[in-house]
């Protein structure tokens, strides 16, 4: 049974896969590849969706570990600050359509966000995980997820689903479905169900109730 934390992991899973993927074009971009500027550049909306994730953990899930485990959350909004200036480089390198300088600032940012989510995986939710109840998670992250604005939440979906493996797309739709109200969630399945094209057919039957 998926728990609220798992939709966290499947978000930085999402993260690894999509920075992975813009890394590898802005190096094929440096070394003489074309049209890879559409893969590039989503690393505009990329940084949205980690910028909302980030400000929530800020907003919901590092004061709750502040009661159970103080001071270990203030590397991580460190962290966040180094992020924040890593896309700074990456916009200021695309602007200045230099190709090498690209390709250095998608690798300096890939670097860092992969230690960070590492060290949260294994590290920060470990802490959350075992040393907050159940009930008390579910409300952090429900807040964690009011991070991201109500208007652009189809956005997310739509960028998020396509990233996950089968076993994160099943916990996401479990926790959407228990969290939801079921016109919201009806809404979201559209939207899963466009995302993930011929995958549809597997998640149904992962997920019988899906088809339903």
């Amino acid at each position: 049974m998926a728990e609220p934390v798992d939709a966290i992991l499947a978000f930085h899973n999402a993260f690894r896969n999509d920075m992975g993927q813009i890394d590898t074009a802005a190096l094929d971009s440096a070394r003489g590849k074309e049209g890879l500027a559409a893969a590039i550049e989503r690393f505009r909306f990329f940084n949205e969706v980690l910028v909302w994730h980030a400000d929530g953990e800020e907003l919901a899930i590092f004061p709750a570990l502040e009661e159970v485990a103080p001071l270990v959350a203030e590397a991580y909004a460190k962290d966040h600050r180094g992020l924040d200036a890593a896309f700074d480089e990456l916009n200021t390198s695309y602007i200045a359509r230099d190709p090498l300088r690209i390709a250095r600032a998608t690798a300096a940012f890939r670097f860092h966000l992969m230690i960070h989510l590492y060290k949260e995986d294994t590290h920060l939710y470990r802490i959350f995980r075992e040393r907050i109840p159940l009930p008390q998670q579910g409300k952090a992250v429900g807040i964690m997820a009011s991070a991201v604005p109500q208007e652009r939440f189809s956005e997310v979906v739509m960028w998020l689903v396509p990233l996950l493996e089968q076993e994160d797309r099943e916990n996401m739709i479990q926790i959407w479905h228990t969290m939801m109200p079921a016109p919201a969630f009806a809404g979201v399945k559209e939207l899963i169900k466009k995302a993930v094209g011929s995958d549809w057919a597997e998640l149904t039957r992962r997920i019988p109730t899906l088809d339903e």
